[in-house]
């Protein structure tokens, strides 16, 4: 058993090196990968970061970027570079809090299905379609509208939102392993039905997992913006970067800036988590080991 277990682990360090070594093959990937790095350290250490807080009122609106401040400050006199680096936590937190409910709802009503079939898998799949016939944005634009404006809310409005992706991605993977041997195993060694789920199907499901999710942040990055430049996301003076773009709009002609930097971080932050994706897509996909 020792013995097993060794070899096992082995195997799997083996495999884990090889996906990295894929992955850094491909130096957008890195390059996705350094950028998104660079982004959490930001929002980690954004009080030291920034020179002023989110909300200071400096006294000194419409000031384009210069040395004193950087990014420049907005109608209000808020120095707009601390509002990125703050808006930088908001987001990011946004982002993986959604992609962590809709990995743990999705994930789970996935499994289920796929494993059990039958009745269990048409009345779970009929809600599921139901979800997947409204488009993601009107369905987080309804959640929002039922539950109110806040953080919390916008993370499980846009978590929801995602669930039926997450869902069918994780059935088809079920469906193509609840048949293989080792799992006839596990039931013939007597193991129960949430052992097998949670213990030996989802972590052989988890690749098609770790890339959508990676991709799913940075749509959840996207989809909380639009939220909150609609005006159903958070309440001002939280420094979200599609708030920023939404108060910075009526002074696109006259003073770009105030729209330009929020608009930046979003690109670059969509840009570094897109690219990593499909470095994790490439290195996960087994047909292309060399």
């Amino acid at each position: 058993m020792e013995r097993t277990a060794v070899k096992e682990k082995t195997k799997r360090s083996s495999m884990t090196r090889d996906i990295l070594k894929r992955m850094f093959r491909n130096k957008l990937s890195v390059v996705g990968m350094v950028i998104l790095i660079a982004l959490v350290l930001i929002a980690i250490f954004a009080d030291f970061i920034a020179p002023y807080g989110y909300a200071e009122i400096l006294g000194e609106p419409y000031q384009l970027p210069s040395s004193k401040y950087i990014f420049g400050t907005d109608n209000l006199g808020r120095d707009i570079f601390s509002r990125v680096v703050y808006g930088s936590r908001i987001s990011l937190k946004v982002g993986f809090i959604s992609v962590g409910i809709a990995l743990i709802v999705g994930v789970t009503l996935g499994a289920v299905t796929g494993f059990y079939g039958g009745k269990v898998d048409t009345i779970i799949m009929r809600f599921i379609d139901v979800l997947q016939a409204i488009p993601d944005t009107l369905l987080a634009i309804a959640i929002m509208s039922a539950l109110g404006s806040g953080l919390s809310n916008l993370m499980i409005a846009v978590g929801i939102a995602a669930v039926p992706g997450y869902a069918r991605i994780v059935r088809s993977s079920v469906l193509t392993i609840k048949d293989n041997e080792f799992i006839e195993a596990a039931k013939a060694n007597g193991s129960t039905d949430f052992r097998i789920i949670f213990k030996h199907i989802i972590p052989n499901c988890m690749a098609p997992i770790i890339v959508q999710a990676t991709l799913g942040v940075a749509y959840a990055i996207i989809n909380a913006a639009g939220l909150s430049f609609i005006g159903l996301g958070l309440e001002p003076p939280t420094p979200e970067w599609g708030a920023m773009l939404s108060g910075g709009r009526a002074y696109i002609r006259d003073f770009p800036h105030m729209t330009l930097f929020p608009g930046l971080a979003i690109v670059i932050t969509i840009f570094a988590l897109n690219v990593m994706g499909d470095g994790l897509r490439d290195a996960l996909d087994p047909k292309l080991k060399r």
